[in-house]
């Protein structure tokens, strides 16, 4: 078992049921660390901005903001954490709505320790991979590692993969370094995050296949710039852009 650690921030607004899963988290040993608990959506969603974890567990029926709001407004900023719902009953809109929202499981209350290890092994395993990944291209045991360097590899692999999924944790991991200070050194080269970086290009590209391919769907488009969900990628795009793809490709072929 690799011995790389993972962030997570639980919210579940029933103080003992909270307690009791941090601990069944603890015990699975699997290297996951809790690094904060919220007993509403909106608390749980401040802890995620601030610490911008590897994976949040949430209940789906908490006040203020359940789990289905919170997920939603996470994946808008963070898309590559992880998700696990819980849920003190099987409700299939719920889970519809889980699937929509490509959590990573879904589990039942009482929550079954081996059912969350089970849970919890898969998503350790699928970011060891995702990490061992980041550590083969930035390597730095042979390279300069000076700040402009670091953000010069961080750009490069932006560039390249962009259309594919880029968790700035894992690779700010990968290099010793923690992701708000690589976000920093980035910031200080190029005047924008790594996040925004990434979407411009995505965006950029997305136009130019809106414009260019009308044979491609929306949803085709969006996969080929890196986002699988048609809902989040039109989301993203109206928010920069201020139409929808459907509307910007109709007002191009109209103009």
């Amino acid at each position: 078992m690799s011995q790389f650690t993972y962030s997570v921030i639980v919210a579940e607004d029933e103080e003992l049921l909270l307690t009791n899963l941090v601990q069944k988290i603890q015990n699975t040993q699997l290297g996951f660390e809790v690094l904060g608990t919220a007993q509403t959506g909106k608390k749980a969603l401040e802890l995620v901005k601030m610490h911008s974890p590897d994976l949040v567990i949430t209940d789906i029926k908490m006040p203020i903001m359940d789990g289905i709001e919170l997920l939603d407004a996470i994946h808008l900023t963070f898309p590559t954490i992880r998700f696990i719902i819980i849920s003190g009953f099987s409700d299939f809109d719920y889970a519809k709505q889980a699937i929509r929202l490509k959590v990573n499981d879904y589990l039942l209350k009482p929550i079954d320790s081996e059912e969350l290890y089970t849970s919890l092994l898969k998503i350790k395993t699928d970011l060891d991979l995702e990490r061992s990944s980041y550590e083969t291209f930035f390597s730095l045991s042979s390279l300069n590692t000076s700040k402009e360097h670091i953000a010069e590899m961080l750009k490069e692999y932006i560039v390249h993969h962009y259309t594919s999924e880029i968790n700035l944790n894992l690779i700010a991991s990968s290099m010793n370094y923690s992701s708000s200070y690589l976000t920093k050194l980035f910031v200080q080269h190029y005047n924008c995050t790594p996040s925004k970086y990434i979407i411009t290009l995505r965006l950029q590209k997305a136009r130019h296949l809106l414009l260019h391919h009308p044979e491609l769907s929306i949803r085709q488009i969006g996969e080929l710039v890196g986002y699988q969900d048609q809902g989040y990628f039109s989301r993203i795009f109206k928010k920069q852009q201020g139409v929808s793809p459907f509307d910007y490709r109709e007002q191009s072929v109209n103009a």
